[in-house]
């Protein structure tokens, strides 16, 4: 099973140099990863790197369809608590 990289995907180059297996390419109208070429980082790396670095949450989707950098995987956040907590950052 390979990774995938969705729409949302912003083309910022981050994911690209990191990869081992070089399955990354630059498409239209977002980056794509070469189902092929894609080996999730076994051997490599304990996580996928692609998704390690990708600065925008739920971009990278894992073998199963799975979000492999979920909504508050960067900030370590619970999108169920993001409201809360933007209320009390506005407060400061």
């Amino acid at each position: 099973m390979a990774y995938a990289i969705i729409n949302s995907c912003v083309n910022c180059w981050a994911c690209e140099p990191v990869c081992p297996s070089q399955a990354i390419y630059e498409a239209q109208p977002h980056f794509q990863i070469d189902s092929r070429k894609c080996t999730e980082c076994e051997g490599d790396f304990a996580d996928p790197q692609c998704a390690s670095i990708c600065p925008i949450e739920g971009a990278i989707l894992d073998g199963s369809g799975g979000s492999a950098n979920p909504p508050g995987s960067l900030t370590g956040i619970p999108p169920e608590r993001m409201v809360e907590v933007m209320m009390e950052i506005q407060a400061r």
